[in-house]
């Protein structure tokens, strides 16, 4: 019944010009960022080839398009996860989701997962670039997929609380200011201090990505995403818990 819900949310989504118009202007950028890191590659070599220790392409090319595609879905996902509940809500067709014999949790699950889905194409954009680089060189494949998979789990956490923030409204727009607001504060929360031992720094969003920029896999960052994911669905599932006892 998820996949059911998932792949339905999935048509609905790219059945609207938005979808198709995300996809255009992620891939836009991206690929911008990448012939600028390529060109700029390029025109090192002579530099490059002085220096007793070399980085690689995936870390000059490769790598910054990660760091770029973090900063474009932290704004784009709003725009997709906005409609997801508060759609329903104004037209007036979550009652007759809720009294569907699925659970609460299969709807929210089915909804999260479709979304996920739709951010796992975007990061899959920046792979199949990436990959293009073996025509002219080797790739560091742990740094490329570590990458990945941080950019990966960061998307899935902007689409936990961007759901979540979908579910407390009627309105898609409220539900977008909200999410990008939130998402926006745990990106930079770690700012507000100087002391590195505080705990806002485990709260930070990018903070918790850095060491898979690094190439470094983390069992406490991966836990980390993996809880704030927990969460935030398991706050829309109470919060719609609640709407489904007042139908």
């Amino acid at each position: 019944m998820i996949r059911a819900i998932a792949m339905k949310e999935l048509r609905l989504l790219f059945a609207s010009p938005l979808a198709w118009v995300v996809l255009a202007f992620l891939q836009l950028m991206f690929g911008w960022v990448f012939l600028s890191q390529l060109q700029g590659f390029l025109s090192m070599q002579p530099q490059l080839a002085t220096m007793p220790s070399v980085p690689g392409i995936t870390e000059i090319i490769a790598k910054p398009v990660f760091a770029t595609a973090s900063i474009m879905l932290l704004m784009v996902v709003p725009l997709l996860s906005m409609r997801l509940i508060a759609e329903e809500r104004r037209s007036q067709t979550l009652p007759f989701l809720m009294s569907a014999p699925v659970s609460i949790s299969q709807i929210v699950a089915g909804k999260f997962l479709a979304l996920v889905g739709f951010l796992l194409l975007a990061v899959s954009l920046i792979l199949l670039m990436s990959f293009s680089l073996y025509l002219g060189g080797r790739l560091d494949l742990g740094l490329l997929l570590s990458n990945a998979l941080g950019l990966l789990l960061m998307c899935a956490s902007f689409a936990a609380v961007g759901l979540y923030l979908s579910s407390l409204t009627a309105q898609p727009l409220v539900a977008a200011v909200g999410t990008f607001a939130a998402l926006l504060a745990l990106w930079l929360i770690n700012i507000s201090t100087s002391d590195p031992d505080s705990v806002l720094h485990l709260l930070s969003l990018i903070k918790h990505f850095e060491s898979f920029a690094k190439g470094t896999l983390s069992v406490a960052d991966v836990v980390y995403y993996a809880a704030l994911i927990a969460l935030f669905l398991l706050l829309a599932i109470r919060r719609l818990d609640g709407d489904r006892l007042r139908v």
